[in-house]
Parts: structure tokens; C-alpha cells; sequence
């Protein structure tokens, strides 16, 4: 479980709490998984509220935490407003923090209705505190995304075996699906991108009815996701034998990749990271081509921050423990994509590359 003191400590005095809703970050702070419940969190205690369907099982799963649990008898806001009334009265609560990032305006007008005396502060403080901790992982969950990794990774090697051209792109990412569950993957990180041919100068295509023909490229970008952790990768493989051209895009994508894992290193910015990829791609004449950011950081959500991006906004450097991704690309309109995608781990040397599966060519 994640030490959620933080959140405590960040209060600005004992009449202040905060208010964590969103399933993503409720899951973070509380290590329990649920579609319903609310963490308050005042300067001194810590709660976790939920209803009949999630309370037996948090008072078992949170029963060494420092969380108190707490039942809504109902499902209507009246349950609430009790539980919670109770909470702010108890310990003279007069504002409240709230997740701007993500709550929605229906739920914040609902609070402000329910509880007309609190001041709802609806600054980025909050959801910018826990997204800044998320981005910096535990060894508990980089563990879990390294299984999730050694697991899509399996998935694909038992795909490349089984592939042939006239399967369609949707049977091939059926597949991969499959494998990766049997696996035992609990579920796909995101909807896998199979793209061939001129479909794979789509950076995000969805898989479709065409068949694999020879001498296209098959753009395949997947992940796996272990108790909640996601992992992310991309491979380019060439059914048959690739053109001239295509090999040399494929070669400055593999340059611009590496050279972006070669620059990683703890305070670098996002921006500068991105910029080097663009610069290897500029050299082999192909940066124009190149028509997302680098790459993200991955855990709980496959995209979360950190951003590396030359768009990037605000000045969230590299963290030893971030886990991100390297993701360029080149996508020729018309004709065919490239996109190869690791996962590295930030170290206070550089990066352990947590992508196992070798970057050169696969020919199918």
C-alpha cells in the first residue's frame, strides 16, 4: 500500500480536508480496487467510504491501514451527506480540497449542494499532488509492471509464430488479446493497434478487415495490465521482404529510439528527451514525419505523467523510479508507418530498458 501521508501533511490546517473520488487515484492512495467509494482525508485521520457491495472487503483489505472504513447504508446521496456531515462537523472542517483533473462539474455541483457551508476549493493542488507521487513508483509496482511486460512479451513471440499473410488485422489482434490473457494478464492495457500496410501510417489505427499482404510493414502496439499496472510496447515486423525505403525508416527509427534511451537521466526534462529523437529523425531526413510526442509514463494508467513532450507543459523533470515510455515514429501518409516503443526505467545513471523483446526486423 502506498503511504498516502502526503496528502495529510499537504492540508493546510486541521479545518481543511481533501476529497479523492476518481477510481484511478482512490485505487493509489488506498490500494483497494473499486468501481464506488470516497477517501477524505482531514489532517489527522484518514477514510475510506463505500457501500454494501465493497465494505465487507475493505475492512479486510484495509484493516492494517490507516484507513477507517466506513459504510453508505444507501445509494442515494442522502447516505452520504450523513456519513459525510458527520465527518466535517467531527472535525470542524470549513474547506476542501478536490481533484479538478477529474471530477466532474455534475459531481462538484452535487457537493456543493449537499454541503452549502464548505468551501470547495477547486484549484489543480490536489490532483496535481497525487500525479506528481504516481509518476515516481514503488518497487512494489514496478514489479508489476515488469510482469505485465514479460507477459505481453511471451504473448508476442507465441503471435509471431502463428502469423501469415491473408489474417486480418482484427484476427490478429484477437489473438494477441487472447494469448496475453491466457497468459495471465488480467486484462489488455488499452485496445491493441494492429495496422498494415497504409494503415500502419496511422499512429493510432484500429484494426480492421484488411488482410496481411507481402511486403507491407505490421505495425503492432499492445501492453498487458497485472493488478491494475499496465505495460506498453510497439513492434514493426514486414511481412516478406521490405523496399530499400522501408528498411531506412525503419533503421532511423531504431536510431532515434536508442538515442533517446542513451539520453535518459535523472532532471532531464521531457521536452529535451523528445527533442533528441526529433533531432536523430531530422538527420535522416525524416522529423516532418514524426507526428506525436515521444513518449509517457505508465503505471496505473498507460498514459500519466510524465509527458515527454516538446508540448509539454510545466516543468516535471525525469525521477529516479518513473517508468516511461520511448516511442518514435515515422509515418509516411500513403504509404506505410514505423513505430518502435520500449519502456525504460529511470535510474540514477540512466535507464534499465524494461522491454525485453529485440528491436531488429522481424520478417514474417
Amino acid at each position: 500500500m502506498i503511504n498516502a501521508s502526503f496528502i495529510n501533511e499537504s492540508l493546510f490546517d486541521s479545518q481543511q480536508a481533501a476529497l479523492v473520488t476518481s477510481p484511478i487515484n482512490r485505487r493509489y492512495v488506498t490500494g483497494f480496487g473499486s468501481s464506488y467509494g470516497i477517501v477524505v482525508f482531514t489532517k489527522t485521520r484518514s477514510f475510506f467510504l463505500t457501500d454494501s457491495r465493497y465494505h465487507e472487503k475493505a475492512l479486510k483489505v484495509l484493516s492494517d491501514s490507516p484507513y477507517k472504513v466506513i459504510l453508505i447504508d444507501d445509494l442515494n446521496n442522502q447516505g452520504l451527506k450523513e456519513q459525510l456531515e458527520y465527518i466535517f462537523i467531527k472535525h470542524n472542517i470549513e474547506s476542501v480540497l478536490i481533484e479538478s483533473h477529474t471530477m466532474t462539474i455534475s459531481g462538484l455541483e452535487m457537493y456543493k449542494k449537499l454541503f452549502p457551508q464548505i468551501d470547495f476549493v477547486q484549484t489543480s493542488r490536489l490532483s496535481d499532488l497525487i500525479e506528481k507521487r504516481r509518476a515516481v513508483k514503488t518497487p512494489e509496482e514496478i514489479s508489476k509492471i515488469e510482469s505485465a511486460q514479460r507477459i505481453a512479451e511471451r504473448a508476442f513471440e507465441r503471435l509471431t509464430s502463428k502469423l501469415k499473410t491473408g489474417m486480418t488485422e482484427k484476427q490478429v489482434a484477437a489473438i494477441l488479446n487472447y494469448y496475453m490473457l491466457e497468459l495471465g494478464a488480467d486484462a489488455s492495457a488499452f485496445d491493441t493497434i494492429v495496422a498494415s500496410g497504409r494503415n500502419s501510417s496511422l499512429p493510432h489505427a484500429t484494426p480492421t478487415d484488411k488482410p496481411l499482404e507481402q511486403g507491407e510493414f505490421v505495425v503492432i502496439d499492445f501492453g498487458a495490465v497485472v493488478d491494475g499496472y499496465h505495460s506498453d510496447m510497439t513492434r514493426t515486423l514486414v511481412m516478406g521482404s521490405p523496399t530499400e525505403a522501408m528498411k531506412r525508416v525503419y533503421d532511423a527509427v531504431w536510431s532515434a529510439n536508442t538515442d533517446a534511451l542513451k539520453a535518459i537521466r535523472v532532471d532531464i526534462t521531457g521536452k529535451l528527451l523528445d527533442n533528441v529523437a526529433r533531432a536523430t529523425l531530422e538527420a535522416w531526413g525524416y522529423e516532418s514525419y514524426f507526428k506525436h510526442s515521444l513518449g509517457h509514463g505508465v503505471g496505473l494508467e498507460v498514459h500519466e505523467k510524465p509527458s515527454l513532450s516538446v508540448k509539454a507543459k510545466g516543468s516535471l523533470t525525469l525521477r529516479e523510479n518513473m517508468v516511461v515510455t520511448i516511442e518514435p515514429g515515422v509515418y509516411i501518409p500513403g504509404k506505410f508507418g514505423v513505430r518502435i516503443e520500449d519502456m525504460a526505467l529511470v535510474t540514477k545513471n540512466g535507464c534499465i530498458n524494461l522491454t525485453k523483446t529485440p528491436k531488429t526486423l522481424i520478417y514474417i
